[in-house]
């Protein structure tokens, strides 16, 4: 056997080693969890056959506590890059069954390399993360890994599309990275997150509590809103993250990919001119909307359970990607709420970030009142939604179905936040408030002096029907120009789509600064 051979022989043995991670037993041990390995995630996400791996041979160099006796190569991440229906992307996932998949210097240095060239090269990152933390034999290298993985992560944001995938564990400073990301999927059962475990919170706060409890993906995707999504298991959660991408560009300089359609831009729904209830105070499903207007009733939504009282997500129109906002009467009756306008404003901002077009569904009867919304600071994150809507400078369309009140009236996207093409159904009103306490503090001072029930009754509902002829219709506001039109609800589509298509070539920008201080 010549040399050259000898060496072939040993880099392919090598490949093979390398290939196995931790080995066959902590493989074993890692699907007896119903988890899969970092490979077999890869091999799932991306196009067969694309992968090409970078830094296989990499591994760490600490000598503390004995570490240089164990080593493997690639160190518990495997990284490179390779294309999802066709688009380049590039990935990193990380291996449990290396160390506990925890971070060391070298794997640090493996990720930011990724990191740069997705950067670099205007494409997608999507970080699959299954670790134990920071490797403690590394001390203060490991945190500086950390540190490197964030700053990318800060100066990506708003550039390229960043993913995360959580798999497993996730904890301590390693939470951090997925936060600085766009959008996180966790996996139930299998994945959690959190700043301090079970243990430290018992030490700390005599708390006795689980992993799943503390950080698991129903907790993030109900009450925290960390995550984006939720999946069963990890073959939909993969598969959500593909549907996800199919919606967005590869980076800021780009327009998401069209999606072919055979649905008919000029598809009428008749049941939309009923789906408004005659009574101003019974709810009806915002999804019976969406799913009427957007081609072929799909729609990938996102913060599915978690501050139900607004929708958000992304859909095709016209096969071209929207995002869409919704208040939702039937949770909360739609109105806005501190976690409602956090997830809009998150939402918007990202719209914006990539080039996708809004299209906002307005029925919002104002912002939640009492002292739990005032401590938490309703004000300031009411503000963020506003804020979000008039720094956006992508088209905008917004549809106004029934009630726009008070201030949560501004936040949805209206004219004076440089909504583009503003539309409103006949069922649409426009007020500062409710024809009921308007008509109680309009004329609070006539009240108090009648004293007969039945007469009181009458007056009330005489200036009540007076608002409503004055404020609760459309057609105030189109005399003023801040709507475009009333529209007939059947023509929804065909409207906001045309309004949309005219809306293609915009060009807005706003003053020139080093960034923004949006209230946080």
């Amino acid at each position: 056997m010549s040399k050259q051979t000898e060496k072939i022989k040993e880099l392919v043995e090598r490949r093979a080693k390398a290939s196995l991670g931790g080995g066959k037993d902590k493989i074993d041990t890692q699907h007896s969890k119903n988890k899969l390995t970092a490979r077999e995630r890869i091999s799932l996400l991306l196009d067969a056959g694309s992968f090409e791996e970078y830094d296989m041979f990499v591994q760490h160099r600490c000598t503390n506590f004995g570490s240089e006796k164990t080593k493997f190569d690639g160190d518990g991440v495997v990284t490179g890059m390779g294309t999802i229906d066709g688009r380049l992307v590039y990935v990193f996932a990380q291996d449990f069954t290396v160390s506990g998949g925890s971070l060391s210097e070298m794997m640090a240095a493996k990720i930011c390399k990724i990191m740069d060239l997705a950067l670099q090269n205007g494409a997608p990152v999507i970080g699959l993360n299954d670790s134990g933390g920071a490797r403690i034999q590394e001390g203060i290298n490991s945190l500086a890994g950390f540190g490197e993985i964030f700053e990318r992560n800060i100066l990506s944001s708003g550039v390229i599309p960043q993913i995360s995938g959580i798999f497993g564990p996730c904890a301590g400073g390693a939470v951090y990275s997925p936060a600085l990301t766009d959008f996180t999927l966790m996996v139930k059962n299998t994945s959690y997150m959190f700043l301090t475990g079970p243990s430290v919170v018992k030490s700390v706060t005599g708390e006795v509590v689980s992993q799943e409890e503390l950080g698991g993906a129903s907790v993030h995707a109900t009450k925290s809103g960390v995550a984006h999504f939720a999946a069963e298991n990890e073959q939909e959660g993969i598969a959500t993250i593909k549907a996800l991408l199919s919606f967005l560009p590869s980076n800021n300089k780009e327009k998401a990919p069209e999606k072919p359609t055979n649905d008919p831009v000029g598809r009428f729904d008749d049941s939309l001119n009923s789906i408004i209830p005659d009574n101003p105070n019974t709810s009806y499903d915002m999804y019976g909307v969406i799913g009427s207007i957007v081609d072929d009733g799909a729609f990938l939504e996102v913060h599915k359970d978690w501050a139900k009282n607004i929708i958000v997500g992304f859909a095709h129109m016209g096969g071209k990607t929207v995002g869409i906002v919704a208040n939702q009467p039937k949770y909360l009756a739609g109105v806005l709420d501190i976690n409602a306008s956090r997830k809009g404003a998150r939402f918007v901002r990202f719209c914006d970030a990539f080039n996708i077009p809004l299209v906002s569904l307005v029925d919002v009867p104002g912002f939640l009142c009492g002292t739990g919304q005032e401590y938490g600071g309703i004000i300031s994150n009411g503000a963020k939604l506003l804020y979000a809507y008039g720094e956006a400078t992508v088209p905008k369309v917004t549809v106004t179905l029934r009630k726009s009140y008070g201030g949560s009236h501004i936040v949805m996207s209206c004219k004076q936040l440089r909504g583009d093409v503003n539309y409103a159904w006949p069922s649409a009103s426009f007020a500062v408030m409710g024809a009921e306490g308007a008509t109680n503090i309009l004329y609070a001072r006539d009240i108090k002096g009648i004293t007969d029930p039945e007469a009181l009754a009458a007056f009330k509902e005489e200036k009540k029907k007076e608002y409503e002829e004055l404020f609760c219709n459309p057609y105030q506001a189109a005399s003023y120009g801040y709507i475009e039109d009333v529209i007939e609800p059947r023509n929804t589509r065909f409207r906001v789509i045309r309004a949309l298509v005219s809306l293609e070539n915009k060009q807005q920008s706003n003053p020139q600064k080093k960034h923004d201080n949006l209230p946080m």
